[in-house]
This record gives C-alpha cells, structure tokens and sequence, in this order.
C-alpha cells in the first residue's frame, strides 16, 4: 500500500478512536449523572441527562458513516478491517448505554412527587459503582488494545448479575412488606435492570477487543449470575 493511501488510513482510524474516546466519556458521565439524580431525587438533572444522550446518537452517527467511508475508500484487510469493524461494534454498544442511562433519567422524573422510602436506592448506586468501574476499565483496555484487562471484565459480568438478582429480591420484599413501597421499588427495579443491561455492553466491549487483537471470537460461555427471572414470588394472605 503507498505511504499516502497509509497516511490517510491512520488519519481516518485516528479520528475513529477520537470520537469513540469522546463518546465513551460522554456514556461514563451520562451513567454517573443518572444514578444520582436518582439518589438525590433531581428531576432537573435528569432532564439534562435525556438532553445530553442526543449527543452520544449524534457521534454514533459519525463513527459508523466514518468507518463505512473507511471501508469503501481504503479496503482494508485483516487487522486494518477488524479496526474499523470493532470501531462500528463499540460504538453500538456505547449508543445503547446511553439510551439505558437515559431510561434511568426518565424514571428519575416519573417518580416526581411519590412516595420515596429512604436507603432503597442506594442497592441501586452500588450496583451502578461496581459497572461505572467495569466501563472505565474496558474502554481503557480498547485505547491500549490490552486483551488481558479486557478478559478481567468479562470474567466480573456475574459479580453485576449476583448484585441485581440480590437487589431484585431485596425490593420484592419491600414491595410485600408495604404496599406504599411498590410504585417507588417496582421504578427502581427498572433502573437496577438498566445497570445491569449497562455491565452487559461493557462485556460486550471486550469480547470486541478480543476479537480486534486475536482475530477470532471469544467462543466460552460468558460467566453469568442473574438468576431473577427464576425466582418465585410468594404472597402471604393478611
């Protein structure tokens, strides 16, 4: 390949790991703002959050037309081709996580005015921490291409699911326990779920990076501990 046709292929793959940079700070900053405008029940903030996702559709929008230019103008091969097409499949992920902490943002405004138990949202937060780390850790294993962190991520995706089924059963208690409680825990089942879904693309980002530096895809079953769509729900008679 001429050295121009060389120079132009890394500028365009440049300006790919720019935008996807920009774009994973953006969803590590979306996912933070909503859970705590769920914590601190701030409707203004969440609103900001469902204002700023319209920027993260907008640089999906230009990573994928960029990446498919790329692809029509220097017909790459190989690990050049797995750059761009890793690129596309990240970029996907990160638009979904954008979309889910929106939804969390959403319920945050729904719940305006009810009946908020004090301490029940905190499983929530927690949970939210544990995957905030997991998306740190994997979008800088993608910037180093370092298939070894990436691994560790995927192999963490059971500590989320162990927490949300955890939580899920934790909330069905409060729901049984006081009806007042079941508007408020059935909202906040939702955004649990969310964050789970959230630990979900950050594992579906490292099987992208494993397959951008080995070549392959990442063939083992994932680790996976949500078990609540398994669990009983019992009433007792009053």
């Amino acid at each position: 390949m001429p050295d121009h046709i060389v120079s132009a292929f890394d500028a365009d793959l440049k300006e790919l790991g720019d935008k996807l940079a920009e774009m994973g700070g953006l969803c590590e900053k979306l996912v933070a703002e909503s859970v705590d405008a769920l914590l601190t029940r701030d409707s203004p903030l969440a609103r900001r959050v469902i204002d700023w996702d319209r920027s993260i559709d907008r640089l999906q929008q230009e990573i994928e037309e960029r990446a498919i230019l790329t692809i029509a103008k220097r017909a790459p091969v190989a690990i050049d081709l797995r750059e761009v097409v890793a690129s596309l499949r990240i970029a996907n992920d990160l638009e979904r996580i954008g979309d889910l902490a929106k939804n969390i943002a959403k319920r945050v405004i729904a719940l305006d005015g009810q009946f908020q138990p004090p301490k029940l949202a905190h499983g929530v937060a927690h949970i939210a921490n544990l995957t905030l780390g997991q998306l740190k850790e994997v979008l800088d294993a993608y910037t180093q291409r370092d298939e070894t962190r990436a691994l560790e991520v995927w192999n963490r995706d059971g500590e989320i699911d162990q927490l949300y089924t955890s939580l899920f059963r934790e909330l069905l208690t409060y729901m049984m326990e006081d009806p007042r409680n079941i508007g408020f825990c059935a909202h906040l089942l939702f955004c649990a779920k969310n964050v789970e879904r959230i630990g979900d693309h950050a594992t579906n980002i490292a099987e992208t990076i494993y397959y951008l530096v080995n070549g392959v895809p990442l063939t083992e079953d994932r680790p996976k501990g949500d078990t609540s769509s398994s669990t009983k729900i019992e009433f007792t008679p009053g």
